[in-house]
């Protein structure tokens, strides 16, 4: 005979299993995720939760008391070997992971070790779940991926992480419009102190060229570069650049950003400076700059890291004695420009980024390589297989449009006269040379046979 339990302690027991859902910084999603790990945890239905919070909702805690005593549940199965069965089951699971406990008990049947309808579907459910191999739970180590292990770096600038996140709405956009920015920030991972951090007001490839060439100015050149696989740092041109720097480029696992576990952490902690910049009320992206600048140097770098066994990031930097790199100048530029093909029209200029490019009359209908610099376009360089480099300034637009065209070398000829006008001064001077026959007139000899007559 089952033993009873009372309500208040049933109901006690359910609003421990609903507590954590009444948290009010719970999203819809968060909410969703926290009943799934619920259903988990204690081996509940996903429907049960919700139907345990909704009445809780209603009533409060007397929503939780059970309309009718509910026997508590026993360890002793009402079959003498349903430990036998339950391990049969198991078995039986593990042979297919995504086999139903009905289709379980149906095999069991078939094959004579339980007689039919003597196993309930929600009782063996409920011990499967209880041993570790309830669908979800064996479905998780099925499809789990490699966990994803601490790691750190022992010496600043072995490696710095990078990412993209989303910033303040401000009033930047045409007429005054309400737009997105956008933080490209990247950390070193030893010692957390980040070395570039910038918002814009787009997400393309040009905020980490920008944010990543002013990290590598100030504070060296790392050895790896670990980062997302977002299109900003798939690109052709970041692959180059490493490739020209000896930096190596580290993607991490799709569908995994716990593995970029530093620069996560520093994205959760700027959202306590965008609360501050609410208050502020910034109108423009220097505004918006200048205050992060301020809050990066003065608290985050100043303040104690629990990473860091209580040390900050500027002091976890600062006594790092392991020595940075300095890319040259040069090789840092040439590391950092683009290349694009265009074709030369026939006045001699090529259209690009928006602006005319006059780069002469020689390259007219042929194809060049514009090389250029993304953060400084007022000049570009072009290359052309026939020709040196050399380079070509933005078209400047006069008050008027008359201006004298040089002749290419290639196309210039020295002409004495017309070789057409010639050849038929020729032909003509030729054709009266040659004595012509005396043409016959019809006329004179009618005269002479009308005097003869």
């Amino acid at each position: 005979m089952h033993k009873s339990r009372l309500p208040q302690d049933i109901a006690t027991e359910r609003f421990e299993v609903i507590s954590p859902l009444l948290d009010p910084n719970l999203d819809k999603n968060l909410f969703c995720e926290k009943k799934k790990e619920l259903a988990t945890r204690y081996s509940i239905s996903y429907r049960t939760i919700s139907r345990w919070f909704q009445r809780y909702q209603q009533d409060g805690f007397k929503g939780l008391i059970p309309k009718s005593p509910v026997p508590e549940k026993t360890a002793t199965p009402a079959q003498d070997n349903f430990n036998e069965i339950v391990d049969l089951a198991i078995e039986l699971r593990r042979e297919c992971p995504t086999r139903s406990v009905k289709t379980i008990i149906k095999i069991l049947e078939l094959e004579g070790h339980i007689a039919p309808g003597t196993v309930c579907r929600s009782t063996l459910q409920r011990h499967l779940q209880k041993r570790g191999y309830g669908t979800k739970q064996i479905l998780r180590y099925q499809h789990a991926t490699p966990a994803a292990r601490r790691f750190q770096k022992s010496h600043r600038g072995a490696l710095y992480q990078g990412d993209i996140k989303f910033g303040p709405y401000l009033p930047i956009g045409p007429k005054g419009k309400m737009q997105q920015t956008y933080l490209a920030a990247w950390i070193d991972d030893a010692t957390r102190f980040i070395v570039g951090a910038k918002f814009y007001a787009n997400q393309t490839t040009d905020i980490i060229e920008d944010s990543l060439r002013m990290a590598i100015m100030q504070y060296g050149q790392p050895g790896a570069l670990f980062v997302d696989n977002g299109k900003q740092y798939r690109s052709k041109w970041l692959m180059h650049a490493c490739a020209k720097l000896g930096i190596k480029l580290l993607h991490a696992k799709e569908y995994s950003p716990e593995s970029k576990g530093k620069i996560e952490r520093f994205n959760r902690t700027v959202d306590s400076f965008l609360a501050e910049c609410a208050l502020q009320k910034l109108r423009t992206l220097d505004e918006l700059n200048a205050f992060f600048s301020i809050w990066l140097n003065e608290k985050y770098h100043k303040d104690a890291h629990a990473g860091l066994s209580g040390m900050s990031p500027e002091t976890a930097w600062r006594i790092d004695t392991h020595l940075i790199y300095y890319p040259p100048a040069e090789a840092l530029r040439e590391a950092f420009l683009h290349a694009e093909e265009r074709q030369v029209d026939k006045t001699g200029c090529i259209s690009f980024n928006g602006s005319q490019y006059e780069v002469g009359m020689k390259l007219i209908g042929r194809k060049v390589d514009v090389i250029y610099d993304a953060t400084w376009t007022e000049e570009v360089e072009i290359h052309h297989k026939d020709f040196k480099p050399f380079r070509a300034r933005k078209l400047a637009i006069g008050e008027n449009c008359k201006g004298i065209k040089e002749m290419p070398e290639q196309l210039k000829v020295e002409v004495g006269e017309s070789r057409l006008l010639t050849s038929l001064r020729q032909k003509a001077a030729k054709a009266k040379s040659i004595p012509t026959a005396q043409a016959t007139s019809f006329s004179s000899i009618a005269e002479e046979v009308h005097a003869n007559v």
